[in-house]
């Protein structure tokens, strides 16, 4: 029996109420007060330059943590049929207000409410020639139960996009521990925690660039940075102190992982010791029985 969705509300507010989980769709609310036509654009180029398409026409995509639903809809605008779905009310609501604006009456594309780790949820959905899963898996609270289960919504040739955090060893440790303070902060607190920590992070930055007589290109780092997917810059910043739960992995673990299930890599982008995600495409290429796992 599938999660009712006032059931996985209510499991997602005692989460956050607890500590126990960021509040993403508050973060993806603000977002979408600044999401313009030219963000949007950039996200149908990113799509359109990762996976290596002109469009998608004719295909079917699966936004899995749909979060702003921004993506959901350069899926949509680049020609597929779209079904997003996020844990986070907010974020559904979110992603309901932009189909409102941009597909009001476009019935190839659904929003829901569910989660990656409800196994009977996740069976109701069939599969996709495309499943797109970025920056969201390792906040879960069981990223591996999450890759398998969206391991099984791939369709035979189809591919799988997905960013995860890289593994930076105590780096992470690290920052496990101030994601799980500043979740555990009352929200009048969290904006000045969130400060003092980027402070020196950021003043670092800026004085590598002043050394290297190259200072403009960390303010135009900022000023473009919707370049990136078409995010934003402070919200981005919000979303990576306070992602939590928050999980990491090595990227041999996930070609490994994907390997054993049938997937070959096509894409593979890593970030070294950075904060940013890995992102991988594979394609699958054969389907594995349970039995033929490890």
């Amino acid at each position: 029996m599938t999660t009712s969705s006032d059931a996985l509300a209510k499991n997602h507010q005692e989460e956050i109420d607890n500590g126990e989980r960021f509040a993403f769709g508050d973060n993806w609310t603000k977002f979408l007060q600044s999401l313009d036509e030219k963000k949007i654009q950039e996200a149908v180029q990113s799509l359109k330059t990762t996976l290596n398409v002109d469009h998608l026409n004719g295909k079917s995509f699966l936004d899995i943590g749909s979060g702003s639903g921004l993506f959901s809809l350069a899926a949509k605008k680049l020609g597929a049929s779209v079904v997003s779905f996020d844990y986070d009310p907010k974020s559904v609501a979110c992603t309901k207000e932009l189909k409102a604006r941009y597909a009001e009456n476009n019935s190839d594309w659904q929003v829901q409410h569910g989660s990656v780790l409800d196994t009977a949820y996740m069976n109701t959905l069939g599969e996709f020639d495309i499943v797109y899963s970025w920056g969201v898996l390792h906040h879960t609270g069981d990223l591996w139960t999450s890759l398998a289960n969206v391991s099984e919504k791939v369709a035979d040739k189809g591919q799988l996009f997905i960013a995860l955090y890289n593994d930076q060893g105590g780096a992470s440790g690290r920052w496990h521990t101030i994601k799980k303070i500043y979740n555990h902060l009352p929200a009048c607190l969290k904006p000045y925690f969130a400060f003092l920590v980027y402070l020196p992070l950021e003043a670092r930055s800026f004085l590598i660039h002043l050394i290297r007589r190259k200072p403009h290109e960390y303010v135009l780092g900022i000023l473009h940075y919707s370049r990136n997917r078409g995010m934003s810059w402070w919200h981005d910043k919000i979303d990576w102190i306070g992602g939590y739960p928050f999980e990491v992995s090595k990227p041999e673990q996930i070609f490994d992982f994907y390997k054993a299930r049938g997937y070959t890599l096509e894409v593979l982008k890593t970030h070294g010791g950075g904060l940013a995600c890995n992102e991988f495409v594979f394609r699958r290429i054969q389907k594995q029985s349970p039995g033929d796992l490890p």
